[in-house]
C-alpha cells in the first residue's frame, strides 16, 4: 500500500491525493485541471505523488468510457513525460512499468479509433503514447502539427523563423504572416522513403490511422527549410529539438 503522507505533490503533503483521484474518476473532465495543478502543473513538472498515481490512473483509464478516456490518458501521459529516461536508475517508467504498459495499450488502441476530424485529440494521444515509451522531446513537441506552426531560430543568423505546417500552407517566414503579406520560403518535405526511425513510424502510423493531413505534416516537420533572411538551409526537426526547453 502507498503511504501517501510520505509523498509530495505541488502543494506539499500528498495525503489528499487518493481522494482527489476518487473525484477525478467520478468526473474526469470537471476535475482534470485541479488534478494537473497538484500532480503536473503546467504539464511539465511532476512529483513523487505524481508517479505514484500512475497505477490508479491506469485503473481509471481501463474503466473509463470513450468520452473520458482521452483525458485520463493525457493526464497520465503528462506525468510520464516528466520522468527521467529509461536509462536512468530507478526511472519511474521502470518502477511503474506494469501500469504504464496498460496505459500504453489503451493509447495505442484509442489512436486507431480517432477520426481525422479529431486531429487535436489524435496528437494528444500520440504524445501520450510516446511518453509511455520514454521518447524524449517529441512526447511534448508534436502539437505544432495540430496548431500548424513551430517557432525556431535560424542556425546561421539567429533570426526567429515561423515554420508553418498545415491549413495556412507549408512555408517559413520571419514576420507575422497572419497580419501582413510576408516573404515566404517553401518547405521541402522529406520523401516517405527518406524517413527512418521515429519519423517513419509517426508517418506510417498517421497514414494507417487515416490521419492523412497529419502524415503530410510529419513529412514537412522532418523535412528542410531555408531562412528567408539569410538563405541558410536547415532541418526543421533539428531546430525544433534545439529550441526545446524541457
Amino acid at each position: 500500500m502507498t503511504d501517501w503522507s510520505t509523498l509530495i505533490d505541488a502543494c506539499g503533503s500528498a495525503g489528499h491525493v487518493p481522494a482527489l483521484l476518487d473525484r477525478f474518476e467520478a468526473d474526469p473532465s470537471g476535475v482534470w485541471s485541479e488534478l494537473m495543478d497538484h500532480l503536473c502543473p503546467q504539464l511539465d513538472t511532476a512529483f513523487t505523488a505524481s508517479f505514484a498515481a500512475l497505477p490508479r490512473l491506469a485503473e481509471i483509464a481501463t474503466a473509463a468510457g470513450s468520452e473520458n478516456l482521452g483525458g485520463v490518458l493525457s493526464a497520465a501521459g503528462a506525468i510520464a513525460s516528466c520522468s527521467p529516461g529509461l536509462s536512468e536508475p530507478d526511472s519511474p517508467l521502470m518502477v511503474f512499468s506494469a501500469p504504464i504498459a496498460v496505459l500504453h495499450d489503451l493509447a495505442n488502441r484509442s489512436l486507431s479509433q480517432t477520426a481525422e476530424a479529431e486531429a487535436e485529440e489524435y496528437v494528444n494521444l500520440l504524445q501520450a503514447l510516446l511518453s509511455f515509451e520514454g521518447v524524449e522531446t517529441w512526447d511534448r513537441s508534436l502539437s505544432g502539427l495540430q496548431t500548424g506552426e513551430y517557432e525556431v531560430d535560424c542556425p546561421y543568423c539567429g533570426v526567429n523563423v515561423f515554420v508553418v505546417i498545415g491549413h495556412d500552407g507549408y512555408f517559413c517566414c520571419t514576420d507575422d504572416y497572419s497580419l501582413q503579406e510576408v516573404q515566404k520560403s517553401p518547405l521541402q518535405p522529406a520523401r516517405g522513403q527518406q524517413l527512418e526511425g521515429l519519423p517513419r513510424r509517426l508517418f506510417e502510423r498517421a497514414l494507417a490511422d487515416g490521419q492523412e493531413r497529419l502524415a503530410h505534416g510529419v513529412r514537412h516537420l522532418f523535412g528542410r527549410a531555408a531562412c528567408p533572411d539569410c538563405g541558410t538551409g536547415f532541418s526543421v526537426s533539428e531546430r525544433v529539438v534545439a529550441g526545446w526547453i524541457p
